[in-house]
């Protein structure tokens, strides 16, 4: 089994003894023999804070649920959210209970998972307050190396989108803190533990280590390798297969032909996939109760799966093919459609689109950031 972060604590038990340590993790927070951080911290060194992302640090809260300050009913440690309706940021109140922040959170290397920019902020108020910020740095389950898509552009900042990435980066959570702690001049006392043992030309089955969900929206691996490409459905009318036992792995809608679609797309011959027709009823989010008709993506080939390409080439054979097909409007109060905000530009809403073009555009973009992200390599 490959170590990730936690894994190595005790030879880094000096950036973490005689500090008041607060902890932004969630379930994920595990070591390899699936003892929590949160009860490894709180057993070994001085616990004084728990910082809750989405979800809480157990993974008892619903998606989008807005958490009060409580205490954890195992060790008994204040419990505060950083996902408020007026804030995501760790408050100077919350910075006084602590001499240093630990994160420890499994990404899945895409720039639309929201626990980056949770980190990212922490690390950013960390900086402002003097406070050291220690990563328990994990890896990355779509490998190191590969990187996909476009860079965030500015003015399309929010939470699914809060930093100049690719849409799949090929860095650890370690290496973007490190390097946007350079990029933005934020100068934190910045530690990283590091993971051992893993190459970065690894994915995610190669390691060894068990599948544990990074939320319930990614329940295996081929769904959060599909991600980067079929989260794109979100900022649309289209189920991305949410309310079904195959998120992110599904897409249709009730005004969809499933062999039709299915046909279409494997006449494509993409490589690493391959589509089957399906009929679902979601059980919740999008067309909840209604029979719709779609594909389920299938990966025959994890190395040659390209899945961002393969997303947006599903998107935009639906958009043409069905007028029914829609661009959701702006969500909760926010000015730009949610697809500009997963897509960090408003190109995908270009007309007319020329997407050839467009994927050109984003295997060049992808080529800049691979470049340019290497120095801040640990691995």
């Amino acid at each position: 089994m490959i170590a990730n972060g936690i894994d190595r604590i005790e030879d880094y038990a000096h950036l973490l003894q005689g500090k008041r340590l607060g902890l932004i993790t969630s379930p994920t927070g595990l070591n390899r023999k699936f003892e929590s951080t949160i009860q490894i911290l709180h057993d070994r060194f001085q616990l004084t804070a728990l910082f809750s992302p989405e979800h809480g640090v157990r993974g008892d809260q619903a998606a989008g649920a807005q958490v009060e300050t409580y205490r954890d009913p195992i060790t008994g440690v204040p419990v505060y959210s950083l996902y408020r309706k007026d804030s995501k940021r760790l408050s100077a109140e919350m910075l006084d209970e602590v001499d240093a922040v630990v994160y420890d959170i499994q990404d899945v290397g895409v720039r639309y998972y929201t626990f980056i920019y949770t980190m990212l902020y922490a690390l950013e108020d960390c900086a402002k307050a003097g406070k050291e910020f220690i990563v328990l740095d994990r890896i990355n389950p779509l490998d190191g190396v590969t990187v996909e898509g476009n860079v965030l552009k500015p003015g399309f900042e929010s939470f699914v989108g809060n930093y100049p990435l690719a849409v799949r980066y090929g860095l650890t959570a370690g290496e973007v803190a490190s390097m946007a702690n350079e990029q933005m001049g934020w100068n934190a006392r910045l530690h990283v533990v590091p993971c051992g043992g893993w190459d970065r030309n690894m994915l995610f089955p190669e390691t060894g280590n068990l599948w544990v969900m990074p939320s319930l929206g990614l329940p295996r691996f081929d769904s959060a390798l599909l991600y980067p490409g079929t989260c794109l459905f979100e900022g649309t009318n289209l189920s991305e297969g949410r309310g079904t036992t195959a998120p992110f792995e599904i897409v249709g809608a009730p005004f969809v032909e499933a062999e039709k679609l299915a046909d279409e797309m494997n006449g494509m011959k993409l490589p690493g996939v391959i589509f089957r027709p399906v009929y679902f009823k979601p059980t919740f989010s999008k067309h909840e109760g209604e029979q719709c008709g779609g594909v389920q993506l299938h990966i025959t080939d994890q190395r040659a799966l390209q899945p961002l390409e393969t997303g947006i080439r599903l998107m935009y054979t639906l958009k043409r093919n069905y007028e029914a097909f829609e661009f959701l409007p702006p969500h909760k109060g926010n000015k730009l459609p949610f697809i500009d905000l997963l897509g960090g530009d408003d190109l995908y809403r270009s007309e007319p689109l020329d997407l050839p073009a467009l994927l050109e555009q984003f295997r060049e973009e992808a080529r800049s950031f691979a470049d340019m992200k290497q120095q801040y390599h640990i691995y």
